[in-house]
């Protein structure tokens, strides 16, 4: 039986490693610095770590459980995904941006990168499945399933909010080179290539090939 402690560790460590794993959140993350500036990346980041968070509350609540369950619900929120993400991936292809955004636009909330962030999380079902299958294995014996589940879910959130801000810290370096028309043009198509690439994969892939 394991620990609390040991429990939490492997579970970080695991949790990082996904993290760091090249995907969709970490091009979304790094195409927006170049196109809209860190602060608005910053949003982006917030977003995704939302997203993490309230598919941790929902498999803590055994909401989870019917996305498991249900081919349905499963299959609905797969294409409802995919159609996200394959629009938001053909815009970026057909209408790449060429220049940095101007400094009034930089006053902005960055509610729509926030939005944008959210919403490539919480339409992926891949990630609610993950969730409802590996959470419960670091759950230890003794301890309230829902407020562990929380914790995990806050610890992956945490986990991911440094990495995009190392992942914007880098960017910072680059602002100069990462300004250039063409660079903006550039990381917006390879974003939207990478949108459209996830989008097909979601959209293909059956439940079964998990």
């Amino acid at each position: 039986m394991q620990s609390i402690g040991t429990s939490l560790l492997v579970y970080t460590i695991a949790a990082a490693l996904l993290t760091i794993t090249p995907g969709l959140d970490t091009a979304l993350v790094l195409r927006t610095p170049a196109s809209e500036g860190p602060r608005r990346a910053l949003w982006a980041g917030l977003g995704i770590v939302l997203g993490c968070f309230v598919w941790a509350a929902m498999v803590a609540a055994g909401l989870g459980v019917l996305l498991v369950a249900s081919e349905f619900a499963y299959n609905a929120l797969r294409w409802l995904g995919a159609a996200y993400l394959l629009y938001a991936g053909f815009r970026m292809l057909r209408h790449p941006r060429t220049r940095f955004v101007n400094a009034a636009a930089l006053q902005n909330t960055g509610g729509g990168a926030f939005a944008r962030g959210a919403l490539t999380n919480l339409l992926n079902p891949k990630v609610g499945v993950f969730y409802a299958s590996c959470l419960p294995q670091f759950i230890p014996a003794g301890v309230s399933v829902a407020a562990y589940t929380l914790l995990l879910g806050a610890i992956h959130g945490l986990l991911g909010l440094i990495w995009f801000l190392a992942l914007i810290a880098a960017t910072r370096a680059l602002t100069q080179w990462l300004h250039r028309p063409s660079i903006v043009r550039g990381l917006d198509r390879a974003a939207g290539g990478v949108f459209i690439a996830f989008g097909t994969r979601l959209a293909l892939e059956s439940r079964h090939s998990q």
